[in-house]
């Protein structure tokens, strides 16, 4: 596992389908030389999507697996990645900019890990104003002094790119057993191998630069927190003082999955989408179309059905 040859995830039909029929699509924000790289699918008509922000390590396409499946039930999902932005402030106007250009209203989030915190950040400093209707939390933190190279995230930018993905690679378990988990562990280890050293050290900054949520901004966004109670890179500490911010969410907890469960468990991570998002339908928040809100009843119980089966499958196996 983490070689360089390229993993089963990234050559699955499921993945090759993603890549020949969502357009990737680039989006100049402030002038700066890199650009936001989105994929957005699903009717264009919905103006308060699901937007999809990754890990430090990750790219706008980690998400795939529910970008193929939300937009074919007709939810609008937009994924993103992000230029090198060096601190939470320039990095949530960066964003509220992308907003506007993609002439959105308030939409919602789904952020993994570091994605989690620049999505508390933008709900937090948009409170007054808000932006942000929903956040769906994955594997996230509210605190980033929870990690341990606070001390010199003043100078990522000066380190080489070896260095800093070994870095972010550190956090990363490869004793893993369970083939999906590893497979998701392969996918996003290329993805490391393929950011830039710019990309590389300003995520770090963001990720590990001295910086909280002031849950109290937060009162009016309907937040669900969903957690793996395997091995992550993320204490059991670190969940609880998620769940002490966020009294009211809806918490949705799986057996496994390691550190990246959309790609590893991605029926189950569906499965809880839809039920935070069902709660939004026939309002002006919604993220789905119109024409599908009566079939979702049925798309709801087809992944019930499948996430049976997967478990019945796991325990004769």
């Amino acid at each position: 596992m983490m070689n360089s040859s390229i993993g089963c995830l990234a050559k699955s039909p499921e993945y090759q389908s993603f890549r020949s029929t969502i357009a990737q699509r680039k989006v100049a924000i402030d002038n700066k030389s890199e650009n936001w790289v989105i994929y957005d699918a699903g009717p264009r008509s919905v103006r308060s999507p699901l937007i999809f922000l990754p890990p430090a390590s990750g790219s706008a396409d980690v998400f795939f697996k529910q970008i193929v499946f939300l937009s074919s039930v007709g939810y609008r999902v937009i994924s993103v990645e992000y230029p090198s932005y060096w601190t939470h402030a320039e990095w949530t106007e960066g964003f509220k900019k992308l907003l506007d250009t993609l002439q959105l209203d308030k939409v919602h989030l789904f952020g993994a890990s570091l994605g989690g915190f620049l999505a508390q950040k933008v709900a937090e400093s948009t409170h007054i104003n808000p932006r942000i209707h929903s956040i769906i939390l994955c594997n996230s933190f509210s605190d980033t002094s929870v990690f341990t190279h606070n001390a010199i995230s003043s100078t990522f930018w000066l380190m080489p790119s070896f260095l800093l993905k070994r870095i972010i690679l550190e956090g990363f378990n490869d004793d893993i057993v369970d083939k999906d988990v590893a497979d998701s562990v392969d996918f996003m280890v290329e993805r490391v191998e393929g950011l830039k050293r710019s990309q590389l050290a300003s995520r770090l900054k963001l990720n590990c630069s001295d910086s909280y949520v002031e849950p109290q901004k937060l009162n009016d966004v309907i937040i669900t927190i969903i957690d793996v109670f395997d091995e992550s890179a993320l204490s059991q500490n670190v969940k609880e003082e998620m769940y002490k911010c966020y009294p009211n969410s809806r918490r949705a907890h799986l057996k496994d999955g390691g550190n990246f469960p959309y790609l590893s468990r991605s029926v189950e991570v569906n499965l809880y989408i839809q039920i935070h998002m069902r709660q939004f339908i026939g309002s002006r928040c919604s993220a789905v179309a119109p024409e599908f809100e009566r079939d979702l009843d049925n798309v709801q119980t087809e992944l019930e059905n499948q996430l049976r089966e997967n478990s019945n499958s796991s325990s004769n196996g």
